[in-house]
């Protein structure tokens, strides 16, 4: 379907990965529900982008292949970048709510990338936190097993650094 555009104002609405759920039940849940207010916007003829974070999911994500391909020998490892899906479960999710409403309007997904300097310092101390908040303990041991940097977060755990 061609592209069309609104009849009203244009909105951006940002969207943390931390609003976006901590397990693959939750996230498909707080997905939909998250898509049936966009679609309420776009249902009154406003043009919405969305924006999002997924450090909780791909953590999660990157933190389950890690676990399985250590542990049963069949599981590839997954490499980090390849773990955020979450744009393709919102545009989906938005889309199906749009059809059930009886609005013919279209969705995308736009992945973008950054290429960064690799001798930039701030690889020296990864600061931005994603995965699954886990014990120090745990912290430690898998910042052993797997060579990753792990920090406590605002006193609710530790989690991986990137």
């Amino acid at each position: 379907m061609a592209y069309q555009k609104g009849e009203g104002k244009s909105v951006v609405i940002a969207l943390g990965g931390n609003a976006l759920g901590n397990t693959p039940q939750e996230q498909l849940e707080l997905v939909k529900n998250t898509a049936e207010h966009i679609v309420d916007m776009v249902a009154e003829g406003i043009n919405v982008v969305v924006s999002h974070g997924n450090g909780p999911q791909v953590g999660m994500i990157n933190n389950a292949f890690d676990y399985a391909s250590t542990h049963d020998g069949k599981t590839p490892a997954m490499p980090f970048p390849e773990c955020g899906a979450i744009g393709y479960q919102l545009s989906q999710a938005i889309l199906n709510d749009m059809k059930r409403r009886g609005i013919m309007r279209s969705t995308a997904c736009v992945v973008t990338q950054t290429v960064v300097y690799p001798e930039d310092p701030a690889f020296q101390n990864p600061t931005k936190p994603v995965g699954a908040f886990l014990t120090e303990e745990e912290a430690m041991k898998r910042a052993e097993e797997t060579g990753y940097t792990y920090k406590e977060d605002a006193g609710r755990g530790w989690r991986q650094v990137v």
